[in-house]
Order: C-alpha cells, then sequence, then structure tokens
C-alpha cells in the first residue's frame, strides 16, 4: 500500500497544534526530535535537544481523497502561522510504501535510559545492566517512545510514585511505553485504551514483543462515562484539550488515595488543566517541567 507522509518542521510550543492538525485527517500523528541531548555522564541517557526543533509527521493513504486531505491541512497550517505561533516550516509531502517507512522511522530512536526505564528499540541488540527495567519499544506510526518530554515526564513521576499498584490503567496509550514501564516496575496487570486503532495495534504488539501480552488489557476507545473500575494509578499521556474534556471522567475512574499521572501539556496551558481538574475534584500534588511542557500528578483533593 502506497501511503503519503506529511511532515511539518517546528519547535516544542507548536507540537501540540501541529498534531492536532496533522490528526484531523491521519489516524495518527508522531512527533520526533531533529537531535538529541545526551548526558555526558550517562551515555544512554538521551532527551530531546528541544533547541533543534521537532517534525511531527502523519501517514494518508494515496488514495482518492489524499489530494483534498493535503489541501485542508495546508490550509489549517497556514492560518495557525497567521496567528504567530512561533516558527512553524511548511507542509513537506511524500510519496512511501509500507516498507519505506518502517525503515525510515528508525534512523530517529536510539536506546536510551530514563531513571530505572531503559527503552530499546526493537531492532537493536541491547544488554541490559542488573536493575533494570527494559523496554523493546518498536513505535510504528504511534506516538510514545520515551524522546518527547512528556512521555519523559510521565515515566520519571511513574518511578517517583512508589511500589505500583496491582492495576493500572493507560488512557492514550500510544506505543504502550507506560503499560509496560508500569508493568516492568511492579504492576500485575494494565488496561490500555487508545481511540487510534494504530496506537491499539501498536501497543498489542509491543506487549507481546516484551511477553507481557497476558498482562495488559488493550481496547480501542475512551474512558466510559460511568466506570465499572477504579484505579489506584491512572496514566494520561493526552494533549491539554483532551486532559480538560476528560478531567470528570479521569477523577471518576480514580480510588480513592489514588493518583493520577497527566502530561501532554504545554505550558502555555497548564493552567488550564489543573484548573480542570480542580473542578473535577483532583489537586496537584507534583509538577514536573521539561522545557516548555508539564507533567502533572494528581489526587483527590481533601
Amino acid at each position: 500500500m502506497r501511503w503519503l507522509e506529511l511532515s511539518v518542521e517546528t519547535d516544542a510550543e507548536a507540537v501540540e497544534a501541529v498534531s492536532e492538525i496533522l490528526g484531523r485527517v491521519a489516524s495518527g500523528t508522531a512527533v520526533h526530535p531533529n537531535a538529541l541531548a545526551r548526558d555526558p555522564n550517562d551515555e544512554l541517557a538521551a532527551a530531546a535537544d528541544p533547541d533543534a526543533g521537532f517534525v511531527v509527521t502523519a501517514h494518508v493513504p494515496d488514495g482518492p481523497d489524499a489530494g483534498d486531505q493535503v489541501a485542508s491541512t495546508e490550509r489549517a497550517l497556514w492560518h495557525l502561522q497567521a496567528f504567530g505561533l512561533r516558527p512553524v516550516g511548511e507542509l513537506r509531502v511524500q510519496v512511501v510504501d509500507d516498507a519505506d517507512w518502517t525503515d525510515r522511522w528508525k534512523e530517529h530512536y536510539a536506546v536510551q535510559r530514563i531513571g530505572r526505564v531503559t527503552v530499546v528499540p526493537s531492532w537493536i541488540e541491547h544488554r541490559p545492566m542488573p536493575g533494570e527495567a527494559t523496554i523493546a519499544l518498536d513505535p510504528g506510526m504511534a506516538f510514545g517512545t520515551g524522546l518527547h518530554p512528556t512521555t519523559r515526564g510521565c515515566l520519571e513521576l511513574l518511578q517517583a510514585h512508589g511500589p505500583m499498584p496491582a492495576r493500572v490503567l493507560d488512557v492514550g496509550c500510544g506505543s504502550g511505553i507506560l503499560s509496560l514501564a508500569a508493568l516492568r516496575l511492579g504492576a500485575s496487570h494494565a488496561v490500555a485504551l487508545d481511540t487510534d486503532p494504530n496506537a491499539v495495534a501498536a501497543t498489542r504488539a509491543n506487549t507481546e514483543r516484551n511477553d507481557l501480552g497476558a498482562r495488559v488489557d488493550v481496547g480501542e476507545g475512551t474512558l466510559p462515562a460511568e466506570p465499572c473500575e477504579r484505579f489506584e494509578l491512572i496514566l494520561a499521556n493526552l494533549v491539554a484539550a483532551v486532559l480538560v474534556e476528560l478531567a470528570p471522567r479521569l477523577a471518576d475512574h480514580l480510588a480513592p488515595g489514588g493518583t493520577l499521572i497527566a502530561s501532554g501539556i504545554i505550558e502555555t496551558r497548564a493552567t488550564e488543566v489543573i484548573d480542570a481538574m480542580a473542578g473535577a475534584g483532583l489537586a496537584v500534588t507534583t509538577r514536573r517541567d521539561d522545557g516548555e511542557w508539564v507533567s502533572l500528578a494528581l489526587g483527590h483533593a481533601g
């Protein structure tokens, strides 16, 4: 099958807005940095270099509707640029097939350590060190490799949480990286949800790749209006607008005394998210800032 690869180069502040625009025509978007900044004291501790910018990419089938999808994306990006939201590059369009895009993505990823968690691209050989919580990951067309500050923020807050509860809920699971990390850190079972079928497929594949398929229930969809189960730990690496919309449901699904880890929040919208969470009865217990991105740990107020 042939695809059109749509890509836009931008800085950290505009990543969320550009991702939303490309997501209107594609079933998912991915973000990768132009460059990695490495810790001179730890060769595996790699993080996105925010000064080098990011590339947001999406794929749409090269079919009869492709021309209209490209044109509507270009118009939306033009309007975004007109608002003066930091530098946003031109839309680049390239034809690729299934085999081509699989190989092209591999060049953007490297083994990386975030605290105790080491994320290993599935095509790279790695010998784990004692005490490492190692995750073999193939992101496919889904977002969530540990390179982006939002994913890193979740992983760091997850490790600061303390003993893992028996069951965790991962809303917007992407590649499944947070569910897998929770299991490697001691949780017994994870429930992973995503509205993007590509993310659901990637999460299922990655759970099998790590021999954890029997411990993860993966479903396509979002949180139900009424909870069937409440969780002591919820992971929600989404975007600000979705976190605001889902705040009441996230609160309803959180068990008394439980923790919600929320990320995907650009700093300029952090107050909006915090206010929405407060309106749902959740208060911030920990805030982590990484450049222009914010990750939060929250619990029931009072």
